[in-house]
């Protein structure tokens, strides 16, 4: 069987940055994905906190309508991310209902209509797909397990929003940042994701726009030009706020924002969820940090866990401005990866969007 895997579109994002949206790179991924027997969109499939649900499907629509001649016949797992977690809230909270924890590796069939929620509804748009909902994850093959990677926001030493907001609720809750089951990373993250979700229901879309926007601004200033907005912030704010985070026992976090810092310390970081999730498993496939991998220049070691488990990422098909203005194409955050699976063999890395020059505007 050949597994096709996509991650990360955040499908109805404010400022159009969702690429896959766009009708020429739209038909591109449903090129890319009609050779597979089976489908995984491992996560962030939608952009859940920047619209209200009701208008966020309506701007989808067009992708699933697309997508259903590609899936139609095959199966279509749909992994919950951090960006479109109440995709799996009706599942967890019959989980909850019924007294029982979050296992490592869960997968339920998807109801088309309104029961299952926005899941539901893309079981409706799919109408020749068997569609499932997965998590935290599932395993592919017996040595190969997969699922979108927030969790390792627990452990990140990068100081992103997320990534902070995660550790002050570890410490409301008191589950700490050493978690040992999904059930301990669901404790401390659904609260937070739950609130996000909330908030695009009610918000205005000025305030929703604007939330979106912020951590993007502030890694474009950050990683950019030497510009005064970037001194003032490389060197003098985020170390100062780095600072006070640690003090205020949030962290410990690095005060250095880039992309190599990101990848290591993700890198790192997704080692220990790895550990928790799929013990002794050869290959773990991941996403939410955008950047896939392992690259041709990519050292081995550092995509290989302490106890020898080989990380991959899926990577995006969303455009980062802070990682792909200048460098475009060469840009390892290039949108448009496809990670196959086969029956045997280690995962394979291809880029659908090689050669599509509008991925560099936003």
């Amino acid at each position: 069987m050949r597994t096709a895997l996509i991650s990360d579109l955040h499908l109805g994002a404010v400022g159009r940055a969702d690429v896959a949206l766009r009708p020429d790179a739209l038909e591109r991924l449903a090129a890319a994905l009609a050779p597979a027997d089976r489908i995984v969109l491992l996560g962030d499939l939608l952009e859940m906190r920047e619209r209200p649900v009701a208008n966020l499907l309506e701007v989808t629509r067009p992708f699933f309508d697309n997508l259903a001649e590609a899936a139609a016949g095959k199966p279509v797992i749909l992994v919950g991310g951090n960006h479109d977690h109440a995709l799996v809230e009706p599942w967890l909270t019959r989980l909850r209902l019924g007294g029982e924890p979050l296992p490592a590796e869960n997968q339920w069939p998807v109801e088309a209509g309104d029961r299952d929620g926005p899941a539901g509804w893309i079981a409706s748009r799919l109408p020749g797909a068997e569609v499932t909902i997965a998590y935290p994850g599932l395993h592919l093959r017996p040595d190969v397990y997969a699922t979108h990677g927030h969790y390792l926001d627990m452990h990140l030493t990068v100081p992103r929003l997320e990534s902070i907001a995660a550790s002050a609720m570890a410490r409301v809750t008191g589950r700490g940042s050493d978690s040992r089951s999904a059930a301990d990373y669901e404790a401390v993250l659904a609260p937070m994701y739950g609130f996000y979700d909330g908030l695009a229901q009610a918000a205005p879309g000025a305030t929703l726009e604007r939330g979106g926007r912020m951590s993007r601004n502030v890694w474009g200033l950050a990683t950019g030009d030497g510009t005064v907005a970037r001194i003032l912030l490389g060197r003098i704010t985020i170390p100062g706020a780095v600072l006070a985070l640690n003090r205020l026992g949030l962290g410990p976090f690095n005060p250095e924002l880039t992309g190599d810092e990101l990848r290591r310390a993700g890198l790192l970081a997704m080692g220990r969820v790895a550990e928790t999730l799929a013990p002794g498993v050869e290959h773990l496939l991941f996403a939410h940090t955008h950047r896939p991998g392992p690259m041709p220049d990519d050292e081995e070691a550092e995509w290989t866990t302490l106890s020898g488990t080989r990380l991959w990422n899926t990577g995006s098909w969303y455009i980062e401005p802070a990682f792909i203005s200048e460098r475009a194409e060469r840009s390892p955050y290039w949108p448009g990866t496809v990670v196959w699976v086969e029956d045997e063999g280690p995962p394979r890395i291809e880029n659908a969007l090689r050669g599509y020059a509008a991925a560099a505007s936003v």
